[in-house]
């Protein structure tokens, strides 16, 4: 098997959001105090690392450690839980520097969290400011006026500027989350939880996120309970780190549970900090969901410790296996080129699963391709694989190299007879289908979730949200159904918790976890249904 790879960069680097290298970068969100990073892009910007040039790490720093490398399954995925988009990255948590502290002691309080002396307020907002970046200028003015009214408890003058943000784009959870919230004021002594969320280096990941929040805040809502739901907005890329930030939140006692965080070790610094104060915190991390029959589903929280022993190896197992056998029924013994970039725990665990798989369905991985190495090019890729005779490729790569899968298919469109084209769930985003266009016609990806013409909960989500939703939303709304009964239930932060650990059962939004020992398939195909501005659509492959 031939094997194209690179040397992978390691250690801490130091990143201000100003690109030393002379390149421009669209998708960054721009200049920013210095803040240390650890994996590829930087957290708060998104900028690359070799955008600052060859700036060396701190004194003192250690390198990256050997790193556990999954992706966990999603909430409707047998033994996965919410949120399971995050990938261990960076460093393994023995290998973090210790940020936690005690946990302080919860107050209550009227006003806005933002208005506390909480570390970072910043990266708080229940309305009073906005947290995602708006590109329309027009709506960008109209979103200060409301966030302004909201700060100054201005409800009407709130509720009827998010109502008219709401109505001009379905498609914003942010302003709909906000609008709720300012009703939620308005009716007095609402029910709040937080969700956390990757503002600063995903933003459309936690746009997916909140989508699934705000669909179920809306129908809670409407149901005329006494007390309305609102919902606290944090962004988790904080230059003091997740623990702190989990800090924040459990002091102020009307925070009766989190959703959010990952399974890196700084989400496992804050879900420690949370476990101490037995505050209720929905992540993969500490969430098991298993089939309770009958359409419904049951959602626990475990302890780290429990939950650990079953975190990392269902979903990529079984999503590795089901694009190998999917390779296999498309073309018996196939020759597959593994592509992944090795500056991913995430890709380069999957590359290795899979590269365990295929021999199981009579495939041969014929050549192995590393995005990350420096002298890595699409065109000569695409050539040497099919020079190895791939007959198929299968792109094991990161969410930070969607543009390098785009590039491989328009490579690949224009090298002949176009080789079939599998990915992961990491694939599975907006740009592929508006930047890829035709080149990635019939790419199929596995993801934990799929819509079919007769899921009522897409149906409900495509109404709602004009356009179809993806994997995270529905996860997002089943946990935000589990912690909200939970919190009716329960009376206080204690009682939450307590009614989680022992296990909640909600009606499940679409397929149960059980059928998940096959990730299912999509496939881009021709469509109106895709994101805005596209010629494609995901369809399931049934």
């Amino acid at each position: 098997m031939a094997q194209v790879s690179g040397a992978q960069a390691s250690g801490s680097w130091i990143c201000d959001g100003v690109p030393k290298n002379g390149q421009t970068y669209a998708n960054a969100s721009g200049p920013h105090q210095p803040y240390e990073n650890y994996g590829p892009d930087c957290a708060l910007c998104g900028l690359p690392r070799e955008a600052m040039g060859s700036s060396p790490s701190p004194a003192g720093k250690a390198p990256i450690a050997a790193i556990i490398a999954a992706l966990v399954v999603l909430a409707l995925l047998g033994g996965g839980g919410f949120l399971a988009y995050r990938l261990i990255t960076e460093r393994s948590p023995e290998s973090l520097p210790t940020t936690t502290s005690p946990a302080p002691s919860p107050t209550m309080i009227t006003g806005l969290i933002s208005q506390t002396s909480a570390a970072n307020s910043a990266y708080i907002s229940q309305g009073e400011k906005i947290l995602i970046n708006e590109p329309n200028p027009q709506r960008a003015e109209l979103k200060q006026k409301a966030a302004q009214a909201f700060a100054q408890e201005d409800w009407p003058t709130a509720i009827e500027a998010y109502q008219q943000l709401a109505d001009q784009d379905p498609n914003d959870p942010e302003a709909r989350i906000y609008l709720n919230n300012a009703r939620a004021r308005q009716n007095g002594q609402p029910l709040t939880l937080a969700t956390v969320v990757p503002i600063s280096q995903s933003p459309d990941t936690a746009k997916e996120i909140l989508r699934g929040v705000a669909q179920y805040q809306d129908q809670f809502n409407r149901q005329s309970s006494p007390r309305l739901l609102e919902v606290a907005i944090a962004n988790e890329n904080t230059p003091n780190g997740a623990a702190s930030l989990a800090n924040d939140l459990i002091g102020i006692q009307n925070i009766q549970g989190v959703l959010g965080h990952g399974v890196d070790g700084r989400s496992r610094e804050a879900l420690e900090q949370y476990e101490q104060a037995q505050m209720a915190a929905l992540s993969p991390l500490t969430t098991s969901v298993n089939n309770a029959g009958g359409g419904r589903i049951n959602l626990q929280t475990l302890s780290l410790s429990q939950k650990g022993s079953e975190l990392l190896t269902s979903y990529l197992d079984n999503s590795a296996k089901t694009l190998a056998e999917y390779a296999a029924n498309n073309a018996p013994n196939p020759r597959i080129a593994l592509i992944y970039n090795s500056d991913s725990p995430y890709s380069d665990e999957l590359k290795t699963k899979l590269a365990a798989a295929i021999p199981q369905f009579r495939g041969q991985v014929v050549i192995e391709i590393d995005t990350a190495a420096a002298n890595f090019n699409p065109s000569q890729a695409v050539s040497a694989a099919r020079q190895a005779g791939a007959t198929t490729m299968i792109l094991a790569l990161s969410r930070a190299k969607v543009d390098d899968a785009i590039s491989l298919a328009i490579a690949n469109q224009a090298n002949g007879t176009p080789l079939p084209i599998l990915g992961s769930d990491q694939l599975y985003t907006p740009d592929l289908l508006l930047k890829g266009d035709r080149a990635i016609a019939d790419i199929v990806l596995a993801v934990p979730w799929s819509t079919s013409p007769g899921d009522p909960f897409a149906q409900e989500a495509a109404e709602a949200w004009k356009g179809r939703v993806s994997w995270r939303t529905t996860t997002a709304y089943d946990a935000t159904q589990a912690l909200v009964q939970a919190m009716e239930q329960g009376g206080d932060r204690s009682g939450v918790n307590q009614i989680l650990s022992q296990g909640v059962q909600i009606s499940g939004t679409t397929t149960q976890g059980s059928d998940f020992d096959q990730v299912p398939l999509v496939k881009a195909v021709p469509g109106t249904s895709g994101p805005r501005g596209s010629n494609y659509q995901f369809d399931p492959i049934l």
